[in-house]
C-alpha cells in the first residue's frame, strides 16, 4: 500500500461569517500529483495555507490534518523543514541578486556554505536559469522570478512540494517548461500538492483531482476518471448563440446534450458523427468540435466557469 503524505479529514477554515473551506477530506499518497482545481474563491490557496501551517484549521471542527506525520497545528516547523511551498506572490528581495536570493534562504535550513553553493548551481541549471545567477531580481522576467522562487522552494531537497497557482500570467512558453520539469520532479519522487484554476496544467500533471466549488469538495479522481464518469465524449461549442437559434428545432439537435453558459451554447454527445452532422447545419457559424475535457466536467456540476486557457 502507498504511504500517504497528507491525509486531511473533515477539516473546515471560517474567516467571519465566511465558510472559506467547507468539511474537506482527502488524501494524498507520496511520489504522486494532487491538484485541487476550481475558480476563485473555492478555497484551494486556504486548504493549502493549513497544509503546511500558514493558517489553522476551525478550533470547533472535530476534523484532522496529517502532513508528513505531523500535525501543521502543533508541528509546524518540522513539515515546514521538510517541504518546499511556492506562494502566488514571488515575494523575492529585489535587492540581492539570484544567487544571493537562494544563500540566503539555504540559511533557514542551516544548510553548509559549500553544499548551499552546489545545490544552487544544480537547481539555476535545472530551471534553466545559469546564465541569471548574478543578475538582480528586478532584471528578470516575470517567467524567469516564477522559476527562481521555484527553485527557492526546492533548496532543502523537500519531500513534499506545494505550489499555488505557480503558472497564473505566464506565457505558455514558461508554462510548458514548468510543467516539464514538475512532471520530472514528480518522476524522481517528490510528492507535489497543486492548486490551479487551469484546466490543462490540471490533466497534465495530476494523478489525482479534487474538484472544489466554495469550499466544498464537488468531486475527485483521475483526470481520465472524471471525464469517462462524468461527461460525454465530444463538444460542439457554437461561440454566437444566433447560429444555434437557425437550428435548435432541428431533429438532430434532440438527440444531444444542450449547455447553455456565458453566451457560449455547447451540444455534448457520446457520437462524434452527430455532432459532425449538427456542425454542417451551421453553414460556416463559428464553432469549434473538440473532446470534452475537465472544464466541462466541472460547468456541468457547478454552472461555473473555470480557466481554459
Amino acid at each position: 500500500m502507498t504511504e500517504n503524505v497528507i491525509t486531511v479529514n473533515n477539516i473546515s477554515k471560517s474567516y467571519g461569517q465566511v465558510r472559506a473551506v467547507n468539511s474537506l477530506s482527502f488524501e494524498v499518497a507520496a511520489g504522486t500529483c494532487f491538484s485541487c482545481l476550481g475558480p476563485n474563491g473555492a478555497g484551494k490557496t486556504t486548504t493549502m495555507k493549513m497544509v503546511y501551517g500558514k493558517c489553522v484549521r476551525d478550533a470547533d471542527c472535530d476534523g484532522t490534518l496529517d502532513v508528513l506525520g505531523y500535525d501543521p497545528r502543533t508541528n509546524e516547523l518540522d513539515i515546514k523543514c521538510r517541504s518546499g511551498v511556492v506562494t502566488q506572490d514571488n515575494n523575492l528581495d529585489e535587492e540581492l541578486n539570484v544567487i544571493q536570493n537562494l544563500m540566503l534562504y539555504s540559511r533557514f535550513y542551516d544548510i553548509p556554505k559549500k553544499e548551499a553553493k552546489k545545490r544552487i548551481a544544480y537547481l539555476l541549471d535545472f530551471l534553466e536559469l545559469p546564465e541569471k545567477s548574478k543578475s538582480k531580481i528586478r532584471e528578470l522576467s516575470g517567467g524567469m522570478k516564477r522559476r527562481l522562487v521555484i527553485a527557492r522552494a526546492l533548496i532543502n531537497n523537500p519531500q513534499l512540494l506545494i505550489l499555488d497557482e505557480p503558472t497564473t500570467g505566464l506565457d505558455p512558453q514558461v508554462r510548458h517548461l514548468i510543467w516539464e520539469k514538475l512532471l520530472q520532479l514528480k518522476e524522481e519522487g517528490t510528492t507535489i500538492l497543486l492548486t490551479t484554476h487551469y484546466m490543462e496544467e490540471a490533466f497534465r500533471l495530476s494523478d489525482t483531482v479534487l474538484i472544489m466549488h466554495l469550499g466544498k469538495k464537488i468531486m475527485q479522481g483521475s483526470p481520465l476518471e472524471l471525464l469517462d464518469d462524468n461527461i460525454e465524449k465530444y463538444v460542439l461549442e457554437i461561440n454566437r448563440p444566433e447560429f444555434f437559434d437557425k437550428i435548435k428545432e432541428n431533429q438532430i439537435v434532440s438527440k444531444v446534450r444542450v449547455n447553455n453558459t456565458n453566451q457560449f451554447t455547447r451540444l455534448f454527445s457520446d457520437k462524434v458523427e452527430t455532432l459532425q452532422a449538427i456542425s454542417q447545419l451551421l453553414k460556416g457559424g463559428e464553432y469549434q468540435l473538440r473532446q470534452a475535457n475537465l472544464e466541462d466536467v466541472f460547468l456541468k456540476a457547478t454552472g461555473d466557469i473555470l480557466n481554459v486557457r
